[in-house]
Order: C-alpha cells, then sequence, then structure tokens
C-alpha cells in the first residue's frame, strides 16, 4: 500500500508532513550527512536575530526526567552571517527551508525580517520566534501579550513570505495569542515553543544551569497536543504545525490527529541525528497498518470530522517562490 506523505502548510506544499525544529539541528545542513533533507517538510533553522548574540553563560544544558532542559538563550551568528555563510551550503542540498527569527524589540523583528526578504528560493517561510523577552515591555515574553505578539508578527512581514508565528505554553490561553497572531498576518501557527523549567544542583543547592531553563522532550508532548487541539478547536481552518516531544511516529500521529497539518522533530534529534526522517518511516508505517492512504487523512480527526477543510490532496511542487507581504 502506498501512503501519500504530502502536507499543506497554509500556501505551502510540502514533500511530508515531519519537519525538524528551530534551535536543535544548527544553522543549515548540519543533519545532511545523515538523510537526505528533501525527503522532509522543511529543515527550520536555528532561530537568528538581526545581529550576532552570544547567548547565556554556561551550564546550558541538563537531562531531566522525560526530556531535558536547555537555557543556551538563543545564541546565534545573526541574519546576514548565515545569509553569506550558511544559507548557500543548506540550499545545495535541495531541502525546503523555513527561516526563523527573534528579536528584543518589535524593530529588531522588522530588520531581520528585512534581511530576509534576499534570502534564496529555499526559504519558503519564516517562523516568528515570539517566545523571546520583549524589552519594550519590561522584558515581558512577547508571546504572553497578545498585542505584542501582534506587534512582532506584523512586522515580521518585511520578510515578503508567509508568517508562521511559533508560541510559548506558558499562558493561560493560548487561543487568545494564537488569535492575535492570526489576526497580524500569521499564516500559521507553530504550537509550542519549551515550557518553563528549573532544576537545583543538590551538591552546589543552585541552580542547575546559568540561567532559565526551558523543558522540551517527551514530557512537554501532552502540552504541545493540548495546545493544538484548543487551537484547532478555535481555528478551524488556520494552519498549524505542532511541536512537542515528538520522538516517535506514533507521537506525529497524535499531534495530527489533534489538528496539526505538520509536525517538528526537536529534542529527539540531539540522541539521533536520524530521527526526523526515522519518524517519517514510521508514520508511513502506522498509516499503512491502519489503511490510511493519505497522512493528510488523519489532520484534525480527533475533533470527530476527518481531515477539515482545506484538506484536498496536496501535490508536491517545487518550492514556490516567496510571496509578497506588507514592506515595514
Amino acid at each position: 500500500m502506498a501512503v501519500d506523505l504530502s502536507a499543506r502548510v497554509g500556501s505551502l506544499r510540502l514533500a511530508s508532513p515531519v519537519m525538524t525544529a528551530s534551535g536543535t539541528s544548527g544553522h543549515g545542513a548540519e543533519l545532511a550527512p545523515f538523510f537526505d533533507l528533501r525527503r522532509l517538510g522543511a529543515v527550520v533553522v536555528k532561530s537568528l536575530a538581526v545581529d550576532p548574540w552570544p547567548g547565556n553563560p554556561p551550564p546550558r544544558v541538563r537531562p531531566v526526567a522525560g526530556g531535558m532542559l536547555n537555557g543556551v538563550g538563543l545564541q546565534g551568528p545573526g541574519v546576514a552571517a548565515w545569509l553569506e555563510h550558511d544559507a548557500p551550503r543548506l540550499e545545495a542540498t535541495g531541502a525546503v527551508v523555513v527561516a526563523s527569527i527573534w528579536g528584543r524589540t518589535v524593530e529588531d523583528f522588522a530588520r531581520a525580517a528585512a534581511l530576509l526578504a534576499a534570502a534564496p528560493a529555499c526559504v519558503v517561510a519564516v517562523e516568528v520566534n515570539v517566545s523571546c523577552p520583549n524589552v519594550e515591555d519590561r522584558s515581558k515574553m512577547f508571546a504572553h501579550s497578545p498585542s505584542a505578539t501582534a506587534e512582532a508578527v506584523d512586522a515580521a512581514a518585511a520578510c515578503r513570505r508567509p508568517r508562521w508565528a511559533k508560541l510559548s505554553p506558558n499562558v493561560a490561553d493560548i487561543t487568545e495569542i494564537a488569535g492575535a497572531a492570526l489576526g497580524a498576518g500569521a499564516e500559521a501557527l507553530t504550537l509550542v515553543n519549551t515550557l518553563s523549567g528549573m532544576a537545583i544542583d543538590l551538591e552546589g543547592r543552585r541552580p542547575a544551569l546559568g540561567a532559565g531553563g526551558g523543558l522540551s522532550g517527551a514530557a512537554l508532548h501532552p502540552v504541545a497536543v493540548r495546545a493544538v487541539h484548543d487551537c484547532r478547536r478555535a481555528f478551524p481552518d488556520a494552519p498549524i504545525v505542532g511541536v512537542g516531544g515528538v520522538s516517535r511516529g506514533a507521537d506525529a500521529v497524535e499531534l495530527l490527529l489533534a489538528g496539526a497539518d505538520a509536525v517538528q522533530v526537536g529534542t529527539a534529534t540531539f540522541a539521533d541525528p536520524r530521527a526526523p526522517l526515522r519518524i517519517l518511516d514510521e508514520l508511513e508505517r502506522w498509516c499503512v497498518r491502519h489503511g490510511v492512504g493519505a497522512a493528510r487523512e488523519l489532520v484534525a480527526a480527533a475533533h470527530g470530522r476527518g481531515a477539515r477543510a482545506g484538506g484536498e490532496p496536496a501535490p508536491v511542487a517545487d518550492p514556490p517562490a516567496p510571496t509578497t507581504g506588507r514592506a515595514r
């Protein structure tokens, strides 16, 4: 039985519903020696600021039950350096690419997005990581405020590509934030970023990481499933990318059933660089065992209505040319 693994996320038609997650596979082609990146729906690169950023002081990573804590702090070379050094290597692999940006001010998002307007055609979308501190609002996270989220997403229109808003689970009502992001022009929602957490060094009697940590891995998965389910119920036609604790094909299936159009694989890649492809293969085998002819048939099935509106066949095409957005 052949399974159609193509996926649609808004205006984009992708080869499969499995991608990498930002921050877990470097700035470009690091996974290329392990498998053909063209088999993935997209490679999502590490979040980039408009300028180089050193990140947080060490230690930065700590294994915990059910996952890991990371306090890397969005270290990166900046958009211009990525475009010059990393993007060409990634483009050479033939991968479809989603860039990711972050900022400490709304203007930071606008400047980073404007630089990405000149990115190669393989960059088909920009993920706007609003789960970062907003210095214009006393360092509160953008994603904790509907208005701040909307401002950042709107500013990122300068990228002239579809924008995906990556939201935080550390809020009382994620649908309120999601609605603000969609209202500001986000074409899709990426749900979710890490969950705030902490570990204590028992011998040193102090926090184990040099800065606050974000919990990822298996422990985050039920949180992501709930966020996807709630946002699909609130926004039946909004494109959604589910991320959080996807380490098996069954995890990907669960997020699709909850309402995700595609999924991202993150923490699992640290232990197994081939995890995204393995999970895609496991998803395909699950579909074969259950008589599912197309992975998109699973989307939102847990809501009792099968594939959602817009789940029509999505033929795979070459990466689309950048769409026209509002310059800022």
